[in-house]
């Protein structure tokens, strides 16, 4: 609903709610957006090693590499939904810490790859030692805030995911310079360093993480007591709440329709965050043949960075906007408009600086939207039906990663070209756009107006 809408707030619950919000911001969203960081740069350390060594060392066709960078949402799905439910069953503090470290040896494991059969392998196994995180992250900060403050906090814990780039790409470019330390290829010490630090935070987190506003002892009495009827009150009215059994949750979250509609628009906008995040160093990479001039590794690594300083921008003002005057269907669906559009446009483009300015514009729509997305689904379910319906949403997305990464690299083999590729990316996001304008007008001939406006 939008904020003007919203029942006045008497002035001490306010202070209370205003003080109670910032502790949240500042002591749990930073170390969980950290989380999400490493995460992110582990998934992706693959695009960066591709160009620079690793596909003619492992001798990686484009078919090869994208069914190699997709294999891993094959293995996270085949956990996804279960890792979840354990999450919600065990705590938050235990599961995620036990993803990390988990992840973190099996990522060390890259260092030592020698075959396109190890790295399908390992990239499999990276997907099952990683499964349920985002979704778990997700549902985890969504335990902490009432609904109307929840698209701002999502909103911070998402800016890790462009910041990784911005950070990630001169990190890896950096790291993967130092070829011949310890006797390794340089994509190979960029294995080698991008993994401890998963190990490290998951150790941290198991003494870090809190799982519910009642034992955080940095809150005071009042906080909890607000945040706890809060949450208590939005809960009471949500799907998942009455079920007496996981199997009930399930099936809850599985049978509504809007589940599944929000899965399908989820699917499209992965599909494009992935064929970027996979291809863009590889497409940088293609730019010395095509506009005959010559990048060293260190400015690979800062064009690749450069769409996702202005996307970590757009989203932290458009969440901001969605917070201050209610999330609305707009909120989601036009940067699925501008994003559709766009990538396709950077095929007709004469220069790698007019390309990428139009990649830029393709990346601050997709990040625009993600986070005022992931605020829609806990607003209709609560408890287990929460986190499998999170679960589900985001199975999506890792067969839309799978997808993008295998069917983009494919093409690009068939055709000789990414024009195919990217016309599918533009197809698939508008499709998004209008399966959310569809479900804003089915939405709002139901009880239930408050799901979107």
């Amino acid at each position: 609903m939008p904020a003007s809408t919203a029942p006045p707030v008497p002035e001490s619950r306010s202070a209370v709610e205003t003080s109670a919000i910032r502790k949240i911001s500042i002591r749990l969203v930073p170390f969980v957006a950290l989380m999400f960081f490493v995460n992110y740069l582990d998934r992706t350390a693959v695009s960066f090693a591709e160009p620079n060594g690793m596909g003619d060392d492992l001798a990686l066709t484009a078919a090869q590499f994208g069914f190699a960078s997709g294999v891993f949402f094959i293995g996270y799905i085949v956990l996804e939904i279960p890792s979840n439910m354990a999450l919600h069953r065990f705590g938050a503090r235990r599961w995620l810490a036990r993803i990390m470290v988990t992840w973190g040896i099996v990522s060390l494991l890259f260092t030592w790859v020698n075959s396109s059969g190890e790295l399908y392998t390992l990239r499999f196994l990276l997907g099952v030692a990683e499964a349920g995180f985002f979704p778990g992250a997700i549902l985890f900060l969504s335990q902490w805030v009432p609904s109307r403050h929840r698209t701002k906090i999502l909103g911070l814990f998402y800016l890790a995911q462009p910041l990784t780039t911005v950070f990630g790409a001169p990190l890896a470019g950096w790291l993967i310079g130092h070829h011949g330390l310890f006797g390794l290829e340089g994509w190979r010490v960029m294995f080698l360093f991008v993994s401890i630090p998963a190990i490290l935070l998951g150790v941290i987190a198991w003494f870090y993480l809190i799982d519910r506003p009642a034992d955080a002892k940095w809150l005071t009495t009042e906080e909890k007591d607000w945040l706890t009827g809060e949450l208590a009150a939005e809960n009471s009215g949500k799907t998942g709440h009455e079920a007496a059994h996981a199997k009930g949750d399930l099936k809850a979250a599985f049978t509504n329709g809007r589940v599944w509609t929000l899965a399908l628009v989820y699917f499209g906008f992965v599909y494009g965050l992935y064929a970027l995040a996979f291809f863009l160093p590889t497409i940088i990479n293609g730019f010395q043949e095509q506009y005959d001039t010559t990048f060293s590794v260190m400015d690979k690594a800062w064009i690749t960075a450069i769409p996702y300083l202005p996307a970590a921008v757009v989203l932290f003002f458009w969440s901001r906007h969605a917070t201050r005057h209610g999330t609305s269907t707009w909120h989601v669906a036009a940067p699925a408009i501008v994003g559709g559009i766009s990538i396709p446009l950077a095929l007709y483009m004469g220069s790698p600086t007019a390309t990428v300015a139009v990649i830029t514009v393709t990346a601050c729509s997709i990040f625009a939207a993600l986070p005022v997305f992931w605020a829609l689904p806990s607003r209709f379910l609560t408890g287990a039906a929460a986190a499998a319906g999170i679960a589900l949403i985001n199975t999506a997305g890792n067969l839309a990663g799978f997808a993008a990464s295998y069917i983009t690299g494919w093409l690009k083999d068939w055709t000789g070209a990414y024009y195919v590729p990217l016309y599918l990316v533009g197809a698939l996001m508008l499709l998004s756009a209008a399966l959310m304008i569809r479900l804003a007008s089915r939405t709002r001939t139901t009880t239930e107006k408050d799901l979107l406006r």
